[in-house]
């Protein structure tokens, strides 16, 4: 990681974590933060044609602030001369990334989680990625901690987002997005039509496929709308979310339902002890008909139906959570349960594929590929969520934790 990315991210973090800051003040506690000798931070050497000596990194570190102050996120405190503080604007953002910042938070042997926006991240991946699963910010009305793009302008963020990944997607490779069907007009229980507005922009603009659409059934899903189902009464509590599932080559798709049978229901059970069906009938004038000795061959398992029933709770989790309250740390909002990256990875890559999220949260398609043995690459732009998450992967072979964000 080159040094001034590193450099950055020291007085970015050194400002997060403290009130009022003289230029002294910040120069010894960002060479603290950074494992930086303080007699390098002061060593001076000749500059220009004058050849004044002056401290290069002491320069490095003002140049850092001043990009902070442009960015609205510090600002000089009034009547106090030479004294630095966190705007309003910097309390609440300073921990998200910038976009020029990328930084390895933490790793395994099979993959790493970065601290950074996915576009400044997979646009220098060199490796094919066979999966890409991710649940994207809806365009809530009132945003999450974590923001959200309007839904005028969700097409336009989805393609900017998807765009790196899908240059570097495997022949046959697949991109998984769960996204809401329940954002709704401006004032009205009509619903919103921007993810058919995203669906044919990911289609005509990034060359993809629709393989299908997947009703994610939730039964722990929260009532509502409130104001249309609950009060005006002219809606219907929402029970699913959709799952978008793409491929840039449907006729080489790495799709494979062997790799994802479930057992067979008792009455199945029940027919192949009997050898089959007994009887012979025939439905809907002709077109579906019974026939003696039908599901009567044993077979591995059942193939699953193209709709997910599945709570949002786990324990992978919950012990995420319990995880960022040791730390102190505020936890992701709105997870996808681990199940759901266990069925995709499982239905659509092999051991030793790269799976990737481009909105990690909780870095749980992390911990499923580490389960299945495949490689990952996550990226989250807030900080404190990737803290939280490199907890779970403590007992994971090679695991490394970036010492710049241990102390997060």
């Amino acid at each position: 990681m080159h040094k001034q990315l590193d450099l950055f991210n020291d007085v970015s973090a050194v400002y997060g974590r403290t009130g009022k800051l003289s230029n002294s003040q910040l120069y010894e506690m960002v060479a603290r933060h950074a494992g930086i000798p303080l007699e390098e931070i002061e060593a001076r050497v000749p500059i220009g044609q004058t050849g004044q000596k002056h401290s290069l990194l002491k320069r490095e570190v003002r140049w850092h602030q001043q990009t902070l102050k442009h960015l609205g996120l510090i600002e000089r405190v009034e009547g106090e001369r030479g004294l630095w503080k966190l705007t309003d604007a910097g309390e609440k953002k300073l921990r998200r990334a910038l976009p020029e910042v990328a930084l390895l938070a933490f790793s395994t042997d099979l993959g790493l989680a970065i601290w950074g926006s996915c576009n400044r991240v997979f646009p220098h991946l060199d490796t094919p990625i066979a999966l890409c699963v991710t649940s994207p910010p809806y365009p809530l009305r009132k945003p999450r901690a974590y923001g959200n793009p309007t839904a005028a302008e969700y097409a336009d963020f989805i393609c900017r987002a998807l765009e790196p990944v899908v240059a570097n997607l495997a022949p046959g490779g697949s991109i998984v997005i769960n996204v809401s069907n329940d954002i709704f007009e401006q004032g009205l229980p009509s619903r919103s039509t921007y993810l058919e507005r995203m669906v044919i922009a990911i289609e005509d603009r990034l060359g993809l496929a629709l393989m299908d659409r997947v009703p994610w059934s939730n039964p722990s899903k929260a009532p509502g709308p409130i104001q249309w189902a609950s009060k005006v009464r002219c809606q219907l509590n929402m029970g699913w979310e959709p799952v978008y599932w793409f491929t840039n080559d449907p006729a080489r798709v790495k799709a494979d339902n062997r790799r994802v049978l479930q057992p067979h229901t008792e009455r199945h059970r029940r027919l192949l002890a009997a050898g089959g069906e007994q009887r012979e009938a025939s439905f809907a004038d002709g077109a579906y008909r019974v026939r003696k000795g039908s599901y009567g061959k044993p077979t591995a398992g059942r193939i699953p139906r193209n709709v997910i029933t599945m709570g949002h709770s786990c324990p992978d989790h919950r012990q995420y959570r319990r995880d960022a309250a040791m730390l102190g740390l505020p936890a992701h909002g709105a997870p996808l349960p681990k199940a759901m990256y266990d069925f995709w990875i499982d239905f659509l890559t092999e051991p030793g594929d790269l799976c990737a999220d481009i909105f990690g949260g909780r870095v749980t398609l992390g911990k499923s590929a580490e389960e299945r043995g495949r490689r990952w690459i996550v990226t989250e732009w807030i900080i404190e969520y990737v803290r939280a998450a490199a907890e779970r992967f403590k007992a994971s072979p090679g695991f490394w934790l970036n010492p710049a964000i241990a102390s997060c």
